[in-house]
């Protein structure tokens, strides 16, 4: 029998591609790679919290980029709420990038 539900580990690896499809429109490669996520809580029901930050707090795109987070993951089948918080704490840094950002953008 089918069950409308997804096993976390499946559901968690559609939300990081979920996340992969969003970009910082000043840096051309996404914020799951930038290092700009910083935990991501599957809650029962599919309600999903995604803790994130932005390159700087005086970020242009401060609005758009985590309202773009919160639909993209939003849109994955069977999610249900979708929460984001946006946090300076711990301050973003380029070495919280991953390998592929950084040789992305020459740092390597």
């Amino acid at each position: 029998m089918e069950t409308n539900t997804l096993e976390t580990p499946d559901l968690r690896d559609k939300i990081i591609a979920a996340l992969k499809k969003v970009y910082d429109p000043e840096i051309p490669v996404d914020v799951y790679e930038l290092g700009l996520i910083y935990d991501i809580r599957i809650y029962p029901v599919n309600n999903v919290y995604i803790q994130m930050t932005l390159t700087s707090p005086n970020c242009p795109s401060a609005e758009e980029i985590p309202g773009e987070v919160e639909r993209n993951v939003k849109a994955i089948e069977g999610i249900n709420e979708v929460e984001v918080e946006i946090t300076f704490d711990p301050p973003y840094s380029q070495e919280m990038m991953s390998e592929v950002a950084k040789l992305e953008l020459g740092f390597m």
